[in-house]
């Protein structure tokens, strides 16, 4: 064993970081690259070339996930890292593969310097985390971690009708090994941040103690088509302008919330009969709610729904409400936000502790193994878009982190 401090090869990584981008290289610079296509059997095949020829033992289970093992010293529970490969249209390229390709920089790093960790390690590339393409997203963790039935998974289907199990069966990534069992002592996700925070704040590291609360709503008014030429504005049951009322109410409620950590969004809007010469007889609008406080959130949404029935009741509108999604906020691993603590501090990098306004693969596995999360900046917070970007000392941050992160609990 080497009595050298192991460094990450920040050069290896960073052509490893572009080989990848390669992979459905967009013409600005970006990735499209989504789950169980060619472009994603391409990534998968050189993840595996490159794993393969430096020695570890590689596994891929029936939803797809590639598990990709440096052995240990001994027969003990293993320690797991990780991201996916699969990205958004037109998506950044770091988004998920720098997890990936971080964690495959470490167990190279290991190599390099001939350590031999008591516990194994092994990094995941996770299946169709996005949901680009087939809906929920992070499946391939919900299938691991038994949030969703397999054959549930396989049934679903994309909107050519291709169903999961197909695509999968398309490109050679149907598995049969039964790895979902193993015990497993700690899993730790590294991710860039896809926000502002850590630049604004001038930190390098983010500490991630946990993930935000979910709720998604539906929102449908249905008011009266009329014509636009004869009927009064103060006699129309608009739907429009009960759903311009209330985006600007709920962006209103939260602007002046009591907590600036709350996220919410109107993010899909349908109108009918969408013609410029006749009134809106109904709108359709979602409305996504997040904040890491679950009592804080449930709260609010006695404020958005008060909000929503003053306007529907002031314009004559029925008003239809349908929550469609809740989801705890999660509570990270206290002794793995230490080692990451205690990594960055290491590694003399500036840090803070963070919760994630994004769902990760992390969260689903959290409910199964001790779990935390490493975060870097990203410029301008820009994600999911072409332009996402990194800097040098970020990635090689991120990384070196990483490294001895997985260092402490793997020995």
């Amino acid at each position: 064993m080497s009595s050298l401090q192991p460094k990450i090869n920040i050069t290896r990584l960073e052509k490893l970081l572009d080989d990848f981008a390669q992979i459905g290289k967009t013409k600005n610079g970006g990735v499209t690259r989504l789950t169980l296509t060619s472009l994603d059997k391409q990534a998968r095949d050189l993840l595996i070339q490159i794993s393969q020829s430096a020695g570890f033992k590689v596994q891929v289970d029936a939803i797809g996930n590639i598990f990709i093992r440096r052995e240990g010293l001994k027969d003990l529970p293993v320690v797991m890292t990780g991201s996916h490969g699969d990205s958004q249209p037109k998506g950044g390229r770091y988004d998920g593969i720098y997890g990936v390709l971080a964690g495959l920089e470490v167990l190279l790093t290991l190599n390099d310097y001939n350590i031999q960790t008591n516990h194994p390690i092994e990094l995941v590339m996770w299946t169709n985390e996005e949901g680009s393409r087939f809906a929920p997203a992070m499946m391939g963790s919900a299938v691991f971690t038994g949030k969703l039935d397999l054959d549930q998974a396989y049934a679903i289907k994309d909107q050519d009708g291709i169903t999961v199990k197909q695509a999968l069966e398309d490109i050679g990534y149907l598995g049969n090994a039964k790895i979902a069992n193993q015990s497993i002592k700690a899993i730790i996700e590294a991710h860039i941040e896809q926000g502002p925070i850590l630049e604004q704040q001038n930190q390098t590291i983010g500490i991630v103690k946990g993930a935000f609360a979910q709720r998604w709503y539906e929102v449908t008014l249905t008011g009266l088509a009329a014509h636009a030429g004869t009927t009064p504005v103060n006699m129309r049951q608009d739907a429009v302008v009960g759903l311009s009322e209330s985006v600007t109410a709920l962006n209103r409620l939260a602007l002046h919330s009591d907590s600036k950590d709350i996220r919410l969004t109107v993010g899909m809007i349908t109108v009918s009969p969408n013609s410029r010469n006749v009134v809106a007889d109904h709108c359709f609008f979602t409305i996504d709610l997040r904040h890491y406080d679950s009592e804080l959130l449930a709260n609010f949404e006695t404020f958005i729904y008060a909000q929503l029935s003053e306007i529907a009741e002031k314009l004559n509108l029925k008003l239809e409400i349908k929550k469609v999604l809740s989801m705890p906020s999660i509570h990270f691993d206290l002794n793995c936000i230490t080692s990451v603590r205690k990594a960055a501090i290491k590694n003399n990098y500036s840090a803070i502790e963070m919760v994630s306004g994004a769902g990760h693969d992390a969260c689903h596995l959290s409910s199964i193994a001790p779990t935390s999360m490493i975060f870097i900046p990203c410029i301008k917070g820009i994600s999911h878009n072409e332009a996402e970007s990194i800097t040098t000392s970020w990635c090689k941050a991120g990384a070196d982190v990483l490294l001895d992160t997985l260092l402490e609990l793997s020995q």
